[in-house]
């Protein structure tokens, strides 16, 4: 009997090598080396796929799109993200933390779709027929057109993808399904790799359209190989707070639209419900009469801008060394930014501890809600308040400048739609007239400028 050839395969990035190794060369992980077994005829289904698949090149100018190429999830939220749509034959990753809505947002859509003549498989490798049924019946959706298929084996799935013909397979998940051409356990980089090199055939092939779920490891990033990323056509990230009934969905890669979109949903117990004014949401517990330290700020997520209110805590501290504690803002940010006011503005700080807080639990990377931060700071320290009615943007430099921002007339307008009757902005943005009308534009140069115009001394 033949001697069976091995290979160990790294799980955590897919490097593969012919012996044992303690840590990956490649990402540096330790720990993740499994001993797979080289099937030698899967090397010679690929050739034939490949065989099967061979087209004709063509001039790019006699290719005709059709109008009908991209349609609606039914989820204006949704398509947001996508670009406006799903697209035939295009493959999507969906991936996230346990329990975040994957599964539910794409049961509610397969509702959607199928209401508009189209057929869809949702193919359950984590759940039972009856499972699914429960949540569907939880949800309300009932269609006639939705089929439910709770299986792992992927030759068993192409074959009901050949009887049913759907326009969109849904596969929940991909870690979960197996092929029988790799020897190796499911989840593992060989059997992903292998069932999304199947599916990508499917979906170029048949014009299916294909929405995958992937989980995340602890670190947020998608379990398997890097190259599951490449190859599909789509990355939407699903994110949110466990103690918070939003959820953001968040386009990392697209290839038939832009990756700036961001869609906002609140869970309910009857599913996911769109948020189309998400200012408010993060807005609706905040009160006129604010303390000092409280802040309004337009950031933007994506090509959406948001209002957020950020808190501020400043005390005098019992240890040697003062807390510094950020959450939501990047934490050497804050430390840059309390840097500035003691040398620019002289806001001693050097006995004080300080507390800076994102209300609603989001995270935010841009530096346009600097000024935010430090107005929020200077205020608490300085126990004055900033007029409820007032809306900071800006980016601090080291200087003590404010540095112009991205996208500013759509932050002008959303304040000016929220009815505040304030915004402070940086100078070097210039703004017309008509960019807005019932809203006063403060442009300020200096950090000592701004905290003037916020607390009028």
């Amino acid at each position: 009997m033949a001697k069976l050839k091995t290979k160990w395969v790294c799980q955590n990035c897919g490097y593969e090598t012919a012996k044992y190794l303690g840590k990956c060369p490649d990402c540096g992980k330790w720990s993740t080396f499994v001993e797979e077994v080289i099937d030698v005829s899967a090397s010679s289904s690929e050739l034939v796929r490949a065989v099967m698949n061979d087209t004709k090149p063509c001039l790019i100018n006699e290719i005709e799109i059709d109008n009908t190429i991209r349609f609606s999830t039914g989820i204006e939220e949704f398509d947001r993200v996508l670009g406006g749509g799903l697209v035939q034959g295009s493959i999507v990753l969906l991936a996230g933390d346990p329990g975040i809505g994957k599964s539910t947002i794409l049961l509610q859509t397969g509702k959607y779709i199928c209401k508009d003549n189209r057929k869809a498989l949702y193919v359950s490798a984590e759940e039972s027929a009856s499972q699914v049924k429960l949540r569907a019946k939880r949800l309300g959706v009932e269609s006639d057109s939705l089929y439910v298929y709770s299986q792992t084996n992927f030759e068993a799935i192409k074959n009901q993808i050949e009887e049913i013909k759907p326009d969109v397979l849904i596969v929940d998940s991909i870690q979960a399904v197996y092929s029988n051409s790799v020897t190796s356990s499911p989840g593992s980089v060989s059997q992903i790799r292998e069932c999304t090199n199947i599916l990508m055939d499917i979906a170029k092939n048949k014009n299916i359209t294909v929405v995958v779920i992937g989980h995340v490891t602890k670190d947020g990033n998608i379990a398997g190989p890097k190259i599951l990323e490449h190859m599909v056509d789509t990355v939407i990230y699903f994110e949110g707070d466990r103690y918070k009934s939003y959820r953001l969905l968040r386009c990392m890669k697209n290839r038939f639209g832009t990756t700036n979109e961001v869609g906002v949903f609140n869970m309910c117990d009857d599913g996911l419900h769109e948020i189309s004014n998400p200012s408010e949401l993060f807005l609706n517990e905040r009160t006129k009469s604010v303390t000092p330290g409280s802040v309004v700020i337009a950031t933007n997520e994506g090509t959406r801008p948001l209002l957020i209110e950020i808190q501020a805590l400043v005390g005098t501290t019992p240890y040697p060394s003062p807390r510094r504690v950020s959450n939501g803002i990047d934490y050497n940010r804050l430390l840059q930014i309390l840097a500035v006011l003691e040398k620019r503005i002289g806001l001693n700080l050097s006995k004080q501890d300080v507390y800076v807080n994102v209300i609603g639990g989001i995270d935010i990377d841009e530096p346009a809600a600097d000024l935010g931060v430090a107005l929020a700071v200077t205020t608490c320290a300085r126990d004055v308040v900033v007029s409820p009615d007032t809306v900071i943007v800006g980016e601090v430099g080291l200087s003590g400048e404010i540095r112009a921002v991205n996208n500013l007339e759509k932050r002008v307008k959303e304040a000016e739609k929220l009815g505040f009757k304030k915004i402070i902005v940086p100078s070097s943005n210039k703004l017309k007239k008509e960019d807005y009308k019932d809203i006063e534009v403060v442009p300020v140069t200096r950090l000592l400028e701004a905290i003037t115009a916020c607390v009028g001394k």
